[in-house]
């Protein structure tokens, strides 16, 4: 299996390279069980991002990350969903289009959490920025509430998405064009 060599917060790690099509192919980023790299990521982002008051993620391997960033900042963290569940209330959703996904898929945020955030100070988390679909469907959730999103970040940054302003990464991750 071929493999990309990653180094990042101080860690290193040798992601499988992934067919996404017959063009594509990209380095897998799993942080799912892997908890010192969760843990080390969480601190060194900690420390790139501005103050805040709430951390969102979408339901995506980026749940850990977020978790992790709570837990060290004292601060809480809330999922938009992939779907509605019989708990929330009010839900609010919106569509999103992934690299990693084969279709559109929606996300849902709490009614309730997102009154929490109305006027606050909000830190969109996750693993990995590539197109930044993902980021978009949670802005606009976040713009239903009214939140202050102060910051994007991620533990990596994908292809094309390393060279934009607007986010917060550790690493730069490339694509692999056949």
């Amino acid at each position: 299996m071929e493999t990309y060599r990653l180094n990042v917060a101080g860690l290193e790690r040798d992601l499988a390279i992934c067919p996404v099509n017959d063009k594509l192919d990209i380095a897998a980023f799993i942080i799912f069980g892997d908890v010192e790299l969760t843990v080390k990521s969480a601190e060194a982002l900690l420390k790139k991002c501005p103050e805040f008051d709430y951390i969102v993620t979408p339901e995506a391997k980026s749940i850990p990350l977020a978790y992790e960033m709570s837990r060290q900042s004292g601060k809480q963290y809330f999922v938009c969903r992939k779907g509605a569940k019989l708990y929330m209330k009010e839900p609010v959703s919106v569509e999103v289009k992934s690299i990693t996904t084969a279709k559109v898929q929606t996300l849902f945020l709490d009614g309730l959490e997102g009154e929490k955030m109305r006027g606050k100070r909000v830190l969109i988390i996750d693993d990995v920025i590539s197109t930044g679909e993902s980021l978009l469907a949670v802005k606009a959730l976040l713009e239903k509430f009214d939140a202050n999103v102060v910051a994007q970040a991620a533990i990596l940054a994908e292809g094309d998405a390393a060279d934009r302003d607007d986010i917060i990464f550790l690493e730069k991750l490339p694509l692999f064009f056949k």
